[in-house]
């Protein structure tokens, strides 16, 4: 979904909720990152059924990515500790919402010598939010190559945090649930190559890099940073699909909602360490846009390839909603 999936341009107040203190209280590195373990340590309910955590502080509606990654832990909780997923596919079919938990139903379609698939079923108050398939493989030797290289981009350390960006042009933002969404901190630290689209949006290249990694280690789980780099995957792709649209998500005049998310997994990493998302938007049209990216460490190896479709559309700042 774009960053914030599923967050539309009706005004804050319709959502119930508040605009976060810039500073005051704000969690450590390490309270971010263990709420964000917490979000994916999943409540067994027995039968192949999982109830996912709710997001603290979140801002109405939930983050794609969330139900991707906890869609991915249920999914995982049924397979064999010896394989690892290597590619999934999920629809997004409903708006979650922060105020309900999530219902994983996981269904067993295949286990064979060396691949196992799994179907996922998100729901809320009996309706599902998301499907998603997912496949894992038993560890395997083969042929390899890495035909694609890591753009040559200006490194983390020389760029500041998207985070404190934001935080200084907040006040030039309208007051919304995207405002709110983000500003309230995170367990990740974004750090994007070319400028953002916040403020005075211009006609840009649908092109877009981006160093990410989390705040403070992670268990040393190989599924848990899987299951982490599957929800930062859903930052960026639409937003650069928009580019060439001088469109502003923060400013309001813009919607944006994921349909669908796909990842093929290539290589385990550690996504509490430095890690580039290359990401392009090769086509939009008909209120959609389709974004591509690709997932680097910090050494150039290729850690995944993403793709997803969702709804692009103009809002009409001035009458406080967007147009369908």
């Amino acid at each position: 979904s774009s960053d914030l999936a599923f967050i539309d341009c009706e005004p804050l107040a319709a959502h119930g909720a508040a605009m976060p203190s810039a500073i005051a209280n704000r969690p450590t590195p390490e309270q971010l990152v263990a709420e964000f373990v917490l979000l994916l340590d999943l409540e067994p309910r027995g039968g192949d059924r999982f109830i996912g955590h709710r997001q603290p502080g979140g801002t109405g509606r939930v983050f794609g990515g969330q139900v991707i990654a906890q869609a991915l832990v249920a999914a995982s909780r049924s397979v064999p500790d010896d394989r690892a997923v290597h590619s999934l596919h999920a629809y997004f079919l409903r708006g979650g919402s922060e105020d309900h938990p999530i219902e994983f139903r996981v269904k067993r379609d295949l286990d064979g010598r060396s691949f196992s698939n799994r179907r996922v079923v998100a729901s809320q108050r009996g309706e599902p939010i998301l499907n998603l398939v997912a496949s894992f493989q038993k560890r395997q030797e083969g042929p390899h190559h890495q035909a694609i290289r890591m753009p040559d981009v200006t490194p983390p350390e020389e760029l500041r945090s998207d985070a404190d960006i934001m935080q200084e042009i907040a006040g030039d933002l309208p007051d919304s649930p995207i405002k709110s969404a983000v500003l309230r901190p995170r367990a990740i630290d974004f750090r994007s190559v070319e400028p953002r689209q916040w403020l005075n949006p211009t006609n840009r290249e649908p092109v877009s890099h981006c160093w990410f990694r989390f705040i403070a280690p992670l268990p040393e789980s190989a599924a848990m940073h899987r299951a982490a780099l599957a929800y930062t995957s859903d930052f960026q792709l639409l937003q650069t699909a928009a580019l060439p649209h001088a469109l502003s998500l923060p400013q309001g005049d813009l919607k944006m909602a994921s349909l669908d998310h796909a990842i093929w997994f290539h290589a385990d990493a550690r996504v509490d360490e430095w890690m580039l998302y290359a990401t392009d938007g090769p086509w939009s049209g008909h209120s959609r846009g389709l974004g591509r990216g690709q997932i680097f460490t910090r050494d150039g190896t290729l850690v995944a390839s993403v793709a997803q479709e969702g709804m692009i559309a103009r809002c009409d700042t001035s009458a406080q909603h967007c147009l369908r």
